[in-house]
């Protein structure tokens, strides 16, 4: 089982190049973020036509996020929970969809975690209580033993080797030490991040900026991860990242990331 995720910087800009990506890579579960559209407006139509259930959680003009699937959902979740007494959360950055497979439960979570730049504004404290609130609701959802993927833009450079330059992202919200702490608090309650259990390389980007000539010189950055319960990782075959997309034209600035899962 092929479990993607992707970024695309707006589904009505993007649109041509998701139904490319979809036909050539086949994944039976696509998230997608950063939709940029309200649930009205996506066209999932299109993309049942395709053989995929929709299930989105929108957003007018920002954030949103989906998940695409050839399994039908047996239940779906939008929003990060909250904690008691606090306010919802407005932006709409994240999705979980439950599926049966062979008997058990997959639960898969489109994530688009918030940027946090200007780190002197009140976005930077955001990111890292949303960062707090996941990974308090992760603790909850291991106890179920179930096979879980947490998929998505995490807005987290984890280590040095995952940009081109650390040096040039020191102070910036993406790679500052309490983004990078709260990461490794994440994955340190048992999950095993995708990628890099499967290639420990430098230059493994995920997001090319559109300046200063980014992605010609390979001035990347990986923010885009999977992370998997142990439950998924006993079933881990495969993982990569569809850099060739990055070519496309009017491409996103992110490329797709994906996990093989034994069925």
């Amino acid at each position: 089982m092929k479990i993607a995720t992707w970024n695309i910087n707006g589904i009505k800009a993007r649109h041509d190049n998701v139904v490319d990506w979809l036909k050539q890579a086949e994944p039976d579960i696509a998230c997608l973020q950063e939709i940029k559209s309200v649930d009205e407006a996506f066209p999932g139509a299109e993309f049942e036509a395709l053989g995929y259930n929709v299930a989105t959680h929108g957003q007018k003009g920002f954030n949103g996020v989906a998940i695409l699937s050839k399994l039908p959902f047996d239940e779906v979740n939008r929003g990060l929970p909250t904690g008691e007494g606090e306010e919802p959360d407005e932006q709409a950055r994240f999705i979980e969809g439950v599926f049966s497979v062979n008997n058990r439960a997959l639960r898969v979570v489109s994530l688009y975690l918030p940027n946090g730049n200007p780190v002197d504004s009140d976005k930077f404290p955001y990111k890292l209580a949303w960062m707090a609130r996941l990974e308090a609701w992760t603790r909850q959802r291991l106890e179920l033993e179930e096979a879980l993927v947490l998929a998505g833009d995490y807005n987290v450079i984890p280590m040095p080797e995952d940009c081109h330059d650390p040096k040039a992202w020191e102070g910036d919200a993406l790679y500052r030490a309490e983004s990078r702490t709260a990461f490794r608090r994440l994955a340190n309650l048992g999950l095993t991040e995708a990628v890099r259990s499967v290639n420990s390389a430098h230059g493994l980007y995920t997001f090319w900026d559109f300046q200063g000539g980014a992605w010609q010189k390979n001035h990347g950055i990986r923010i885009d991860h999977l992370l998997l319960s142990p439950e998924a990782a006993n079933l881990l075959g495969g993982a990569g990242i569809d850099k060739h997309t990055r070519e496309w034209e009017r491409p996103s600035d992110h490329v797709p990331v994906w996990v093989d899962l034994a069925a």
